[in-house]
């Protein structure tokens, strides 16, 4: 005789004095379980659940509550300078050993359930038969904080503009800046250089931020070129 049983999320087909691991659940070892999501009974004749087999168990023995292989989990964001995560993750596995398959009377077994540590969703059975848990519901993240995590650093100029004043500065003057970068620039509301000579250590970060270079506009000396240019435009 087997069982299809529901655990943690997942399906396990099983018979008596099988070993298996599932998700962890909150028991010692030693502790006697039972699995009351049975989805189907096998043997001589096939029961299938609507979803679930009334009345049908899978008792358990907990083993041990071990730790599953090592992942690596690596997120590195593109054109986030700095921004790359590496961790590893070990999930929590309980082992069971099944020692028996009950087709009826499960919920009068009185054999504490199975229930996932910290989960409010787990099988529910027992002699006082307590009423099923909701799920709770997944949190949302909240649009502001999301935002936040994804502005860009530094503090945006104040100088900005929605359009020129008069004739557009040449920026590709500046070393570095070509035509596209120029209309980068424009875009972002830069069309003259004595914008660029106004910009402090936190505007300089923002537009790093924004043009996706990191420290090009230190390097190539931006604020010193943009007020030389500034200055011979006002002789």
């Amino acid at each position: 005789m087997f069982a299809v049983l529901k655990t943690g999320g997942k399906q396990y087909k099983v018979a008596k004095d099988d070993t298996f691991r599932v998700e962890k659940l909150a028991a010692e070892a030693g502790e006697t379980i039972q699995f009351n999501e049975v989805m189907m009974l096998g043997g001589d004749t096939v029961t299938v659940g609507a979803p679930l087999v009334e009345g049908a168990a899978v008792q358990a023995e907990v083993l041990d509550q071990i730790r599953g292989p090592k992942t690596i989990s690596f997120k590195k964001r593109r054109r986030k300078h700095s921004s790359q995560r590496k961790k590893g993750h070990r999930q929590s596995l309980t082992v069971v050993r099944v020692t028996d398959i009950l087709a009826s009377g499960g919920d009068k077994s009185g054999v504490k359930a199975a229930i996932g540590a910290g989960s409010v969703a787990g099988v529910v059975a027992t002699a006082a038969a307590a009423p099923k848990k909701a799920k709770a519901a997944p949190k949302k993240e909240e649009p502001k904080a999301k935002a936040e995590a994804e502005a860009p650093a530094g503090a945006q100029p104040q100088n900005l503009l929605t359009e020129a004043k008069g004739k557009a500065d040449d920026l590709k003057k500046i070393s570095g800046v070509g035509p596209k970068l120029e209309g980068t620039l424009n875009e972002i509301g830069v069309y003259h250089f004595w914008q660029i000579a106004e910009w402090g250590p936190e505007e300089i970060a923002y537009m790093d931020d924004r043009l996706s270079f990191k420290g090009r506009i230190e390097r190539d000396n931006w604020i010193a070129q943009a007020k030389e240019f500034s200055a011979a435009a006002d002789e």
